[in-house]
């Protein structure tokens, strides 16, 4: 069974945006696109213009109008669209546990900032155990930008967020594919911090340590991304391994990037609500380009 590519729509600006991307990440696939807007009515203290039928209508239409646009951009592509009740989240979960991946709309909080991650994407992120893509609309400046960068011959790259205590083969899996779909160099980054005894024990004034426990970082992610070296040989390999906290590499190395993807641990203690995580929300709040969190035990 072929698995579609699902966007989550509801009208505003991040999901056409969002809708954008998911088109087109199912073009590269060579999969179906599934629009789904989820209705959800919620009892107003004053009632909205045109009271609740107005807003029925109004988000009857909105996957009709998202799947005309998308036919008119991508005539090919074939597109199913739903309009189903319940809390979108739940909705937006359920879509993404039959697709390959799952696409949601996110605002923008100014120019190349990030991410106001709302309340229905971080529960979806948060719940889901599949890939979500997490896009936002560019702002005209932005887009301008993006032309200028635009006259660059190789593709931009996609950057891989790697945590070499629990590297996750579905999270480096996910990051090679979709480089070797779309044809661009994968950057790998790695960030980490020396351990506080090495400052408190002394070594750290020996000029030469910095560099060894650098080599030996470098290393262990050879290691770890060899295979994958082997299984995708097409894609160029770029490793960093950097001193520093992770997600300030990361949304460096995310200025030009096409897509940064990161994972999230899936398996927490049972008292613990699921969470995507600090280096997560840094990244999201604050990338401008599109964030894929692929969860991993």
């Amino acid at each position: 069974m072929t698995r579609p590519v699902a966007v989550g729509v509801d009208g505003s600006p991040s999901g056409l945006a969002a809708a954008d991307w998911g088109a087109r990440e199912a073009q590269l696939r060579d999969v179906p696109l599934r629009l789904v807007h989820a209705w959800e009515w919620q009892p107003y203290a004053h009632a909205p213009p045109g009271g609740p039928e107005a807003a029925r209508r109004w988000s009857e239409g909105v996957p009709r109008e998202v799947t005309a646009w998308l036919q008119h951009r991508y005539p090919d592509l074939d597109i199913t669209a739903q309009r189903l009740t319940g809390p979108p989240p739940e909705v937006l979960c359920k879509a993404a546990e039959e697709a390959e991946l799952l696409v949601v709309g996110t605002v923008g909080i100014g120019r190349l900032t990030g991410f106001l991650l709302g309340s229905v994407a971080l529960a979806t992120v948060a719940h889901t155990e599949r890939p979500v893509v997490l896009v936002r609309a560019r702002t005209a400046e932005e887009n301008e930008h993006q032309g200028r960068a635009s006259g660059v011959v190789s593709p931009p790259p996609v950057v891989l967020g790697l945590d070499l205590a629990r590297p996750g083969d579905d999270v480096i899996r996910f990051a090679f594919e979709s480089a070797a779909l779309r044809a661009a160099p994968l950057l790998v980054v790695h960030g980490w911090n020396p351990p506080a005894f090495y400052g408190e024990s002394g070594v750290g004034t020996d000029p030469n340590w910095e560099a060894d426990i650098a080599d030996a970082e470098s290393e262990t992610m050879r290691h770890a991304l060899r295979p994958w070296r082997e299984k995708y040989p097409s894609v160029d390999v770029t490793e960093q391994a950097v001193i520093g906290q992770p997600a300030h590499h990361l949304l460096d190395a995310a200025t030009c990037a096409a897509l940064v993807v990161i994972g999230r641990r899936t398996r927490a203690p049972k008292a613990i609500a699921p969470r995507i995580g600090h280096i997560a929300h840094a990244v999201l709040h604050h990338c401008p380009a599109p964030v894929a969190i692929v969860p991993h035990d």
